[in-house]
């Protein structure tokens, strides 16, 4: 059984209005009001100051369960949004892991379910350390990118991307934060993300809701639960009106399901948005002992993945 040992965070201390992301790379009027009053969008905290390399470092600097336990680390996976982050030869993942005291573990990078590769690469870590079958071992998730381009830096159709940085510690095994059950999905059809087709773009707008209502579904059947049993979704930080269709089509009206809070602040942050909406919920008290709750994300190109946990 996979778990989270521990989750740290970074938030930039820099916001910067939505609407001067916008602007500064040439979007038009409408296109700032839609994501400011229906995609939900006020902030998002960027760090020009520092490069990748230290928003990973800053991310695993908060997981005080890691200081002192560096060689129990078998695994670091760095999970991307992005198939490049930097120019060759520069390895921002090789880097961290050197500062970190890590640069015995196993390293890589996945990419593959774009923003939904932080979940993918939970799923990886638990499965790596079972196969080990060392209870010491631990694996170290890292999410976080630089949004260095216009492309990079918004996506039409769901939001502004921010620089927040996450860091989980994973562990075959143990009682807290135990994951029961995981479902991806990916559809090609949708593959060319903002370069779709209008015909294509209209008709995966409308998909939407069902492909992420279907993998959801999926994730909590794979639990032994049934949607009633959820007492928290944790979402990635895309299109708030979205995520209301989604929430119509499973049926889940009852207030306070879904986490919005950080949803405004922090912008969509490249894999990281889950484990940011986890620290705030603990610090907020929502996540009691016992409490079911899922993670959920959406990948360009078009990957949705749920992972359900037990606190």
């Amino acid at each position: 059984m996979t778990s989270l040992e521990a989750v740290g965070t970074y938030l930039p201390e820099q916001r910067v209005p939505v609407r001067k992301c916008l602007e500064a790379y040439g979007f038009p009027e409408n296109h700032i009001r839609m994501h400011e009053r229906f995609f939900g969008f006020s902030q998002v905290r960027l760090d020009p100051g520092r490069d990748l390399v230290d928003l990973l470092v800053s991310a695993a600097g908060g997981l005080a369960e890691l200081r002192g336990r560096e060689h129990q680390v078998r695994y670091v996976l760095h999970a991307r949004t992005m198939p490049v982050v930097a120019p060759y030869p520069r390895n921002p993942l090789r880097a961290a892991v050197r500062r970190l005291g890590l640069a015995h573990a196993v390293s890589f990078s996945v990419t593959q379910h774009a923003c939904a590769s932080g979940l993918l690469a939970v799923h990886l870590a638990g499965q790596l350390l079972a196969g080990d079958g060392d209870p010491q071992a631990r694996a170290l998730v890292l999410t976080g990118e630089k949004a260095f381009t216009g492309s990079a830096r918004v996506d039409i159709g769901g939001g502004v991307m921010g620089e927040a940085a996450a860091a989980v510690l994973v562990r075959a095994g143990g009682e807290r934060d135990r994951m029961i059950g995981y479902a991806a999905s990916t559809h090609g059809r949708y593959s060319d993300g903002p370069w779709m087709s209008e015909p294509v773009t209209v008709e995966f707008r409308e998909a939407y809701p069902r492909l992420l209502a279907e993998v959801i579904v999926t994730a909590v059947e794979r639990a032994g639960l049934t949607l009633a049993d959820l007492d928290l979704i944790l979402p990635h930080h895309v299109n708030r009106i979205s995520w209301l269709r989604t929430l119509r089509r499973l049926g889940l009206g009852r207030p306070g399901v879904l986490l919005l809070d950080s949803f405004p602040e922090v912008g969509h942050c490249f894999c990281a948005d889950s484990f940011i909406g986890y620290q705030l919920a603990c610090r907020q008290g929502r996540l009691r002992p016992g409490a079911r709750y899922l993670m959920a994300s959406v990948g360009l190109g078009a990957t949705f993945a749920a992972m359900v946990f037990v606190h």
